[in-house]
C-alpha cells in the first residue's frame, strides 16, 4: 500500500507491472477526499508518453527505484480515458467506471479495498463515496483524513501547508566538439636574388713605337693585311635548390574557461486565502498595540 510520504517516491518514477513489464512513468497521485490515501496514480505510457491512463495504487508497492503495481501492462494501457475536472478531481461516476474496469470495489465500511478476482463485471459498494482529488510533486504532510473536497497531499494534521519551490541546478559535461590535424602540402614561390656576375669585354690599347718595342714591331711584313681574334668569357647564373629544415610543428590543447549565462525555468507555488467580504483588507491593517 502506498502511503502519502511515498509520494514523492511515486512520482515520476518508472512503474512496472508483477511480471517485470516497464507499463511507464507516474505522473499523478488522486487521494481520497475522506481518508486522504493515495487512491488512484496516473501513467504516462504509449510512444513519448503520449498517453495517460489511471491504476489503482492500494496495493501497489515502491521497489527501489520503482513502483509495482499488480495489474498486467496491457491492463493498464488499455484502462478507460476519463475526465479530471478544474480542480484536479475524478467524480464518482469516472471512478466508478475505473473500479469496474479494474474488478475493485469497496467493502460497506468503505474504507478497505477488496478485489472480486472477477477484472471485467466486479463493481464497487458505495457509489456515493467521495470523489478523488490529485496530490502536488512535493508532500511532507502526514496520512490521515483530508479536510475535504478539493484537498492537496500537502496538508498536514495540523492544518498548515507547505509552500515548495524548484531550484535550478547547472552542472557541465564534457562532449566532443570537434577534430583538428595537421596536414602538409607543397606550395610554389617566386623568390629573387641578386648576385654580382662578371664578364669581359674588348680593349683597344695603343702604345708609340720606342726602343724597347722597335724590334717586336719591325718583324712582320712591312705593309700586309692580318687578323687577331680574342676569346671572351662571361659568368651565368646557376640555379640550384636544396631541402632545408625550417621548423618543426605539432598540435596540442589547452583549456579556456569562458563564462556562460544558462537560463530556466522554474516552477514555484504560490497559497492565497480565500476569504469572506468581511475579512478582505484586515490582514493588511495594523494591529492595535
Amino acid at each position: 500500500m502506498i502511503t502519502r510520504e511515498q509520494i514523492p517516491a511515486v512520482l515520476d518514477h518508472p512503474v512496472y507491472d508483477a511480471e517485470g513489464n516497464k507499463i511507464g512513468s507516474a505522473s499523478h497521485v488522486f487521494l481520497d477526499d475522506t481518508t486522504g490515501r493515495p487512491d488512484w496514480a496516473t501513467v504516462k505510457t504509449g510512444l513519448f508518453g503520449s498517453s495517460e491512463t489511471f491504476v489503482p495504487i492500494h496495493d501497489a508497492v515502491v521497489i527501489g527505484d520503482h513502483i509495482e503495481v499488480p495489474y498486467p501492462k496491457n491492463k493498464v494501457k488499455d484502462a478507460p480515458n476519463v475526465d479530471v475536472d478544474a480542480g484536479g478531481h475524478l467524480s464518482a461516476e469516472e471512478e466508478q467506471r475505473l473500479y469496474d474496469y479494474y474488478g475493485i470495489r469497496w467493502d460497506t465500511a468503505g474504507t478497505a479495498y477488496v478485489d472480486t478476482g472477477d477484472r471485467t463485471a466486479a463493481g464497487r459498494a458505495d457509489t456515493g463515496r467521495a470523489d478523488t482529488g490529485r496530490a502536488d510533486a512535493d508532500l511532507t504532510g502526514t496520512e490521515g483524513p483530508a479536510a475535504g473536497p478539493g484537498a492537496r497531499a500537502g496538508r498536514t494534521a495540523d492544518d498548515a501547508m507547505t509552500r515548495s519551490e524548484e531550484e535550478m541546478h547547472v552542472g557541465v559535461e564534457r562532449e566532443q566538439r570537434g577534430r583538428a590535424r595537421l596536414r602538409k602540402y607543397v606550395v610554389t614561390e617566386e623568390v629573387q636574388q641578386t648576385i654580382p656576375l662578371r664578364h669581359e669585354e674588348v680593349v683597344v690599347e695603343r702604345e708609340p713605337i720606342t726602343e724597347a718595342n722597335r724590334d717586336a714591331a719591325l718583324s712582320g711584313p712591312e705593309i700586309t693585311e692580318s687578323e687577331h681574334e680574342v676569346t671572351l668569357h662571361a659568368e651565368r647564373p646557376v640555379v640550384e635548390t636544396e631541402a632545408v629544415p625550417q621548423e618543426r610543428v605539432r598540435l596540442n590543447t589547452r583549456e579556456v574557461t569562458e563564462e556562460e549565462t544558462v537560463r530556466g525555468s522554474v516552477r514555484k507555488e504560490r497559497i492565497e486565502a480565500d476569504l469572506p467580504e468581511e475579512e478582505r483588507g484586515r490582514g493588511d491593517e495594523e494591529p492595535d498595540r
